[in-house]
């Protein structure tokens, strides 16, 4: 990547906890997150986390600012409607973008190609300049509308990461089920992590190696 900020979208889609822990890691490792919330997201993420960011600009900053405090660098946050933010244009694009967790709306506005909000029109931005956007969608089952909408945007260059936990590294909590999400989110950056144990790191072949 050219630069290492990313902006980081959290929308209303269950897994709020996904966008809070990439946040986190995308600090750790010398990346500058940019964090973007929907309306939904908001009211998911006081569900979810307890933590009500809900407010003006300022006071949202000023949340988020304490919230990673003990992370590194805190993320800088744009309000939704906000489309004087430098992304906006893609004469400064950023180095990627990740929308965790996605909603289908979100997913079926940016397949459209609608910039109704600043997360939309940032993905259109990633989209037409060929920047690495990656979608993390949470919602099941899914329709064949949304299964269209998911393909239309994987043939437009999007990289979908649907939060899928694995259980092949034998994980002992939610937060291990958590970050096997956020490090696949992290290997389609191209940022390294030890966030969970890969297949084969065991020294053996694991279970049902031999019929797949």
């Amino acid at each position: 990547m050219k630069n290492n900020r990313i902006v980081l979208a959290i929308t209303g889609a269950s897994g709020a906890v996904y966008g809070l822990r990439l946040c986190e890691e995308l600090i750790k490792t010398g990346c500058e997150p940019t964090l973007l919330i929907s309306k939904a997201g908001f009211q998911v993420l006081k569900e979810e986390t307890g933590l009500d960011w809900q407010g003006e600009a300022a006071e949202v900053t000023a949340k988020v600012r304490e919230q990673f405090a003990g992370s590194g660098l805190a993320p800088m946050y744009f309000a939704d409607d906000d489309f004087m933010a430098p992304f906006a244009s893609g004469s400064s694009a950023p180095a990627a973008m990740v929308i965790c967790p996605c909603t289908m709306g979100t997913v079926g506005r940016v397949a459209a190609g609608l910039s109704s909000t600043l997360i939309e029109r940032t993905a259109d931005v990633m989209l037409k300049e060929r920047r690495p956007l990656v979608l993390v969608p949470r919602e099941t089952p899914l329709s064949e509308i949304h299964l269209e909408n998911l393909l239309k945007l994987a043939r437009a260059g999007a990289r979908i990461v649907p939060a899928m936990p694995a259980f092949y590294h034998q994980p002992e909590s939610v937060d291990d089920l958590v970050n096997f999400m956020v490090g696949k989110v992290l290997d389609q950056l191209g940022v390294e992590h030890s966030l969970f144990k890969r297949w084969g790191d065991s020294g053996d072949q694991g279970i049902g190696t031999g019929d797949r």
